[in-house]
């Protein structure tokens, strides 16, 4: 237990979720991966355990607990080798209600927010076009005011439960003439008549739904309309901070399976009459990676305290995606390479880790253009400033 961010406390819930997810969760995994069909019970049973509620309000079911509970339920999710199960979860808890929360009034939160809480609901956020990708100020969906509705055409793409849900939370260009600062965002149900959504066949994260969804002159109320309108880029902006913390904590905490998994395997794989373990290029290049992994374990968790501390982290947040992605790429490559002709087979865990955990340097904003965000602020001076609802 590192004491200087987990409590006993943490530490009982971490034991708790371990349990569940072996009881729970593991049995199902090798089913889900082929099928890429996650059943909808699981998502009530992760409600009626609480995780879906880790820190939003208890007026809602919500446990109100700090961000480190958070990191907890990221890690433990990265070591059921199903990265595909894990971005379900997270994705639901901490990109769609994350906007429920932040930026939702109080009719919204009621029946939205504690239902995805309570896993009766399951959301989506919808950001990435076909065009756009990591340029969120170029989007060309466009919500327009008629009467008492917004009419919403466009599309999305790479959307993690956009299949599954039963709400996109949507980002779309009320005022296209101004750029970024047109954008608003959007609470949709998924039964309106308009929208059609497609499931993408994907390298890897087999198990999650991840789909396209295209938006023909949907309409929905007024009142769908989260936050003001034309600051939808500037919630954006905030929320990914989070985003890519989420990411850089699940990156940290895969690369740590595939290391803890590996060396067992080394300790008990013979060649040349010893364990692998004691050839000394080998064991030099384990610690190397435990050395990237440990910094960026270290550096995740401070940037999680600043942010818990509500202080505003885009900057760290960034760096920690950035490499922690990298990291873990590195180091499972290693790690597949160190089990031989095992680790290409399907029935041990590391092929599937190196096709997961190719999505961490993509999603959530590319490494080149987290490199460019990083350039103007370390470089050109930019100061990013949070959104002001």
């Amino acid at each position: 237990m590192n004491s200087s961010y987990f409590t006993e406390e943490h530490e009982l819930f971490r034991a708790s979720l371990q349990e569940f997810l072996q009881k729970e969760v593991v049995p199902h995994i090798e089913k889900w991966e082929k099928t890429g069909t996650i059943e909808r019970f699981i998502w009530k049973k992760f409600g009626e355990m609480g995780f879906f509620g880790i820190n939003y309000p208890e007026a809602y079911g919500g446990l109100n607990l700090d961000l480190f509970y958070t990191v907890i339920f990221l890690e433990e999710l990265q070591k059921i080798n199903s990265s595909g199960f894990a971005a379900a979860m997270w994705a639901h808890a901490y990109l769609a209600m994350t906007h429920l929360n932040a930026e939702g009034d109080e009719r919204i939160k009621r029946e939205y927010l504690a239902k995805s809480i309570s896993g009766d609901k399951i959301g989506a956020l919808c950001i990435t076009e076909p065009f756009g990708g990591s340029d969120v100020a170029g989007m060309r969906t466009t919500a327009v005011k008629k009467g008492d509705k917004y009419v919403i055409n466009g599309s999305k793409t790479f959307i993690t439960n956009g299949v599954y849900a039963d709400y996109y939370v949507v980002a779309a260009k009320t005022n296209p003439e101004l750029g970024n600062k047109g954008i608003s965002i959007f609470l949709m149900d998924t039964n309106l008549s308009g929208i059609t959504a497609t499931k993408l066949d994907k390298l890897g994260w087999r198990a999650s739904d991840t789909a396209e969804i295209s938006f023909d002159n949907v309409e929905i109320p007024l009142e769908n309309l989260m936050g003001e309108e034309g600051k939808g880029f500037a919630y954006i902006m905030q929320h990914f901070a989070l985003e890519r913390l989420v990411m850089a904590i699940n990156a940290h905490a895969r690369a740590e399976y595939a290391i803890d998994y590996t060396l067992k395997y080394m300790s008990e794989r013979e060649a040349f009459g010893k364990t692998i373990n004691k050839f000394q290029a080998l064991r030099h290049t384990m610690v190397n990676h435990a050395t990237d992994v440990e910094h960026c374990k270290i550096f995740n968790y401070a940037a999680v305290t600043r942010l818990n501390n509500k202080e505003y982290v885009v900057k760290e947040a960034t760096m920690a995606k950035l490499k922690s992605t990298q990291v873990a790429d590195e180091t499972i490559y290693s790690c597949l390479q160190m089990l031989g002709g095992y680790g290409y087979m399907e029935e041990y865990p590391m092929a599937r880790l190196l096709r997961d955990s190719r999505l961490g340097p993509i999603g959530g904003g590319t490494s080149e253009i987290l490199r460019e965000i990083l350039s103007k602020m370390i470089i050109d001076n930019q100061n990013y400033q949070p959104a002001v609802k």
